[in-house]
């Protein structure tokens, strides 16, 4: 398994994801944060809940990522007559075997691209469970792993809008982070009709990372260290979605699980190869919000899920860095044991 503890390897993982990062920027202007977090769920093993109102790039987001990495990619266009058959696959009678013989759906690969998730009935979305949290599918009693790396890009329209079907609390759970991409600023949005005007940029846009590549950088990010007081301060903000007297439900242990997944993948995309308080800060909104349901007087009141966390945020105490190091310890090497 590849490491990276030293500088030179965390240089070595910074600058592949800047390759791709550039190549997603080249087609999503002005959003260098949008593109920042989505790199930074598929270095963690996470999936992307993308949300935001037609038009404004969802979908180009999604397959600026998927083809800057030469890897599988399928893409789903969620329907409401659209089957969970269609999405895992089906085992058919061969006539010359005798026997059935399975067919892969469209989640057999690297990058799966759901455009407009919340269009499919509740049926045909829990068809994605298994696949998002075991990488496995089972069909007819037979289990199937999925390739790796594994994620899935999802677009989501507003629930307001018509035509929709709000996701259920265990599937956007299983989503490690939501963003909202909004519309660009005058500047971005002029330069997009400069780029955007003739023909999509997505026609020449070229792989500039391969799939073994990410494998082993998804390998490097496991091995960021995460003191036990930066795993506390991410157990204490998601402790108190739970008690916060404007939330009916609060964020699960698998939110902490993604939150410092997500914060070691952030680390590491700095240069670090230890977490710091500030990548659960940076994080907190875009893993959890999405995982909270305000009570029926908090709607009232017009009191969003990422109000509530920002109140967390600014209650919760941070770690004192002077009470423990963020750094690993280094191990001493006893005498003699050097070129062992």
């Amino acid at each position: 398994m590849t490491t990276y503890d030293d500088r030179a390897s965390l240089t070595d993982l910074t600058t592949a994801v800047d390759r791709v990062r550039k190549s997603v920027e080249g087609v999503i202007e002005g959003k260098p944060e949008v593109v920042r977090l989505s790199l930074t769920v598929l270095l963690a093993e996470g999936h992307l809940l993308i949300e935001d109102v037609p038009g404004v790039g969802k979908t180009m987001l999604a397959k600026a990522l998927a083809r800057s990495i030469d890897c599988s990619v399928r893409r789903i266009q969620f329907t409401p007559d659209l089957l969970p058959s269609d999405i895992t696959g089906v085992s058919v009678f061969d006539q010359q075997q005798r026997d059935f013989e399975f067919k892969p759906g469209a989640i057999f690969a690297q990058i799966v691209i759901g455009d407009e998730i919340n269009r499919a009935s509740p049926k045909t979305q829990s068809a994605l469970l298994e696949s998002m949290e075991e990488r496995q599918v089972t069909v007819d009693g037979q289990t199937y792993a999925l390739p790796s790396p594994f994620l899935v890009v999802a677009t989501q329209n507003p629930v307001e809008m018509e035509g929709t079907y709000p996701l259920p609390e265990a599937q956007r759970d299983r989503f490690m982070a939501r963003v909202s991409i909004g519309y660009p600023s005058p500047e971005a949005e002029l330069e997009m009709l400069d780029v955007h005007g003739g023909a999509s940029p997505l026609d020449d846009l070229q792989p500039v990372a391969h799939a073994h590549e990410i494998v082993k950088l998804v390998e490097a990010v496991r091995t960021v260290h995460v003191a036990e007081a930066v795993r506390r301060y991410a157990v204490d903000l998601v402790a108190a979605t739970r008690n916060h007297p404007e939330l009916r439900l609060g964020a699960s242990p698998r939110a902490t699980l993604h939150l410092v997944r997500a914060t070691k993948a952030a680390a590491a995309l700095a240069g670090r190869d230890y977490a710091l308080p500030d990548d659960v800060q940076t994080l907190a909104k875009a893993v959890l919000a999405h995982r909270l349901l305000p009570t029926a007087q908090a709607q009232l009141n017009r009191r969003t899920a990422e109000q509530v966390v920002t109140e967390i945020l600014q209650s919760t105490p941070v770690p004192d860095p002077s009470a423990e190091p963020w750094r690993q310890p280094q191990r001493h090497q006893p005498p003699g044991a050097r070129g062992l």
